[in-house]
């Protein structure tokens, strides 16, 4: 049998109005961003105990069972009921604190039974409850909803922690006896001065239900802003930012209700006030029942049966009587923590990473689990915590594309003005500076590139025999070459020398058979006529183009300058410049000059006599600097100040290098030993 396979192509079509559906549909607005610009975000207000497990020092049950008794009316019968974690309509554990709060099916936390006290200074119960919120938190309000028919605590501490409880803050105390149970005053004045110190209060009295549990549940609202002077301009104090920023919080019961036999007069009406039954003192035999016992206690399960409910007598007060009959014990129905998860502004939300930890999904450019970074390369500019005015982003730094990490550095960000304070490290691709924007020694600039290309910088490749360094110009890659050298790499001899063995100096000069000047002694300038050339029709060695120069040369000339020769003029002879020839330069640093000088910074002309020129001496080029020194009367046509510079063979001109400037500026300084 031959079995055909037919494949039938499925087409589907789409209408156009379903596909105009999601047309107009525009991508989530980032919280972080208004359009391009930056600007404060900040995470969701939320409940930050909600499913968080908490570690409690007691719970009821979990090694034996227990029996507990509750009463719904001051005047009723209690009735007892048995606490045991191994039953599940029975237990009574930690998780109950943090789960979902539904006032019509209360799940409440209880404590194992403990020892009733009877003075003041007894021992503490410190029954303690811990959560971890996994990081930082700015938390609004601590709040304890207590188990309904359950007796409020006298007593109650609570401490955070900013460094996942190693170390312990205090938070908020609750007592009617703050003095004597936590050494401090009741409802103390906070300032500016102690704005970090935590209160105690006795106002947990006064709401949320009465002390002793019955009517509506108790509760205890700790604000962590309220009363702070600086609350209104929080955006400002890093001192209330700090005060609300905690890991975890601890909360230590330690008393359950005040001992009677250590009330003093003046607090005793209140605490009898208190009770919802009140009689006169001659019904309360504190003698008798040194022991006070509320209504809402636990005891040990005496009894064979678990399900027989126990009665226990109650005085008119609402208090048991007898002598320890049962024990008291902490029941909370609710632990809850409101604030926003800690980003400093630069995050919208906080999300569950890889390693399984809670951390901020930071923006600009900021990096860490509460964004309290800028993200690496990214150190132009310190890091800060958003405001509403300015967002703080980092920038990156502006290494050219030739470095990958940087550092900050305060000071050059205060020169900068507040601008840039980026510092690049390990440059790389041959480049140096602090934003890797110049090439390094013995490299120089390629111009045909951009200073971001990855070969902007070329090797100056400097002969090891005919140059007197390794570094070159970083502009235009030339070598510093030895007398009678030349080449960008000094790598041949100049014209009119010849090649000798010697390294130190390689090129020599040719022996020409002519008559030569001798250079004399740079000791005066004679004479002579300067409008005669300095050796006749032929010529000799020039003096003005020496390279060698002194203390003793600088001070022998009246002026000494830099100057950009620009061009060579041609005519415009007068009596005064005839054969001297015509030049433009722009003096652009004068290092020396005379009282009555002429000289000035800016265009100026510039003579030299022809026959001078004929011989190269000295050897012009325009757009080139030079340094010239010199006397300008001296030097001047017919000796006469014309308004142009004069420049003969005894002047010096010497071709500009940047090294020149730091020797004149030494010169400069020294010239007071000239004579």
């Amino acid at each position: 049998m031959l079995l055909l396979l037919v494949i039938v192509p499925v087409v589907i079509c789409v209408s156009d109005n379903f596909l105009k559906m999601f047309e107009g549909q525009k991508p989530p607005v980032d919280p972080c961003y208004d359009e391009d610009r930056p600007r404060r975000c900040i995470p969701d207000f939320v409940n930050a105990a909600f499913g968080i497990p908490v570690k409690a020092s007691s719970t009821c049950g979990l090694h034996s069972p227990v029996q507990f008794c509750e009463v719904s009316e001051p005047e009723g019968n209690s009735q007892c009921y048995i606490c045991d974690d191994k039953l599940p309509k029975n237990r009574f554990p930690a998780s109950h604190l943090t789960d979902l709060n539904n006032p019509n099916n209360v799940t409440c936390w209880r404590s194992d039974p403990l020892l009733p006290v009877t003075s003041i200074n007894a021992a503490p119960d410190n029954v303690t409850l811990v959560l971890s919120l996994g990081k930082k938190y700015e938390l609004t309000y601590v709040s304890l909803q207590f188990c309904p028919n359950t007796p409020k605590p006298d007593s109650i501490a609570i401490y955070k922690s900013m460094d996942y409880g190693k170390t312990w803050q205090a938070f908020q105390f609750y007592s009617t006896q703050c003095r004597r149970v936590y050494g401090r005053p009741n409802k103390a004045t906070i300032t500016k001065v102690n704005e970090q110190e935590a209160r105690c209060t006795d106002a947990h009295r006064y709401t949320g239900g009465d002390n002793q549990g019955f009517g509506q549940s108790s509760r205890i609202a700790f604000s962590t802003l309220e009363g702070r002077p600086s609350a209104l301009d929080f955006d400002n104090s890093p001192v209330l930012q700090d005060w609300i920023t905690a890991t975890d919080i601890k909360i230590i019961f330690n008393r359950l209700y005040m001992p009677l036999e250590d009330a003093s007069s003046e607090n005793f009406d209140t605490l009898v006030d208190e009770l919802k039954n009140k009689q006169t003192d001659d019904d309360l035999n504190f003698t008798k029942e040194p022991v006070v016992q509320l209504v809402n206690e636990m005891q040990p399960l005496d009894t064979n049966d678990p399900k027989t409910p126990t009665s226990v007598e109650l005085t008119s007060n609402g208090v048991a009587g007898g002598y320890n009959q049962i024990t008291h014990q902490y029941a909370v129905a609710d632990f809850a923590v409101g604030g926003r998860c800690k980003c400093n502004g630069h995050a919208s939300r906080c999300i569950t990473g890889r390693d399984g930890q809670l951390a901020c999904e930071c923006k600009h450019n900021t990096a860490g689990k509460d964004c309290e970074r800028c993200k690496p390369f990214h150190f132009d500019r310190p890091w800060g915590r958003a405001t509403a005015r300015d967002a703080n982003e980092c920038k990156a730094c502006e290494c050219n594309q030739h470095a990958r990490r940087c550092r900050f550095n305060m000071e050059l960000y205060k020169l900068s003005g507040r601008v840039s304070g980026g510092v690049c490290l390990k440059c790389r691709h041959y480049t140096a500076g602090r934003h890797c924007h110049y090439c390094r020694e013995g490299f120089y600039r390629d111009p045909t590139k951009q200073i971001t290309h990855r070969k902007a910088c070329k090797p100056c490749d400097c002969h090891p025999i005919g140059s007197s360094g390794r570094t070159c110009n970083q502009a235009t890659g030339q070598c510093p070459c030895k007398d009678g050298v030349v080449g960008t790499t000094c790598n041949r001899c100049a014209k009119g020398y010849q090649q000798s063995r010697s390294h130190i100096a390689p090129c020599i000069k040719i022996p020409v058979v002519q008559i030569m000047a001798t250079e004399e002694e740079d000791n005066d300038y004679g004479d002579e006529d300067p409008d005669q050339p300095a050796a006749g029709v032929q010529c000799g060695k020039c003096k003005s183009s020496t390279k060698r120069l002194n203390l003793n040369k600088y001070c022998k000339r009246d002026y000494a300058i830099m100057a950009r020769v620009l061009s060579r003029m041609e005519g415009n002879e007068d009596q005064h410049t005839k054969g001297w020839t015509r030049f433009m330069v722009n003096i652009e640093f004068i290092y020396k000059k005379s009282r009555d000088s002429q000289i000035r910074k800016g265009t100026m002309p510039m003579v030299v006599p022809t026959a001078d020129l004929a011989c190269k001496c000295p050897k012009l080029k325009p757009s080139k600097s030079y340094l010239f020194l010199g006397r300008e009367k001296d030097d001047s046509p017919g000796g006469v100040l014309t308004g142009s510079l004069g420049v003969t063979e005894r002047s010096i001109v010497i071709e500009w290098r940047d090294e020149w400037d730091q020797r004149m500026r030494r010169f400069r300084r020294r010239a007071r030993k000239c004579k």
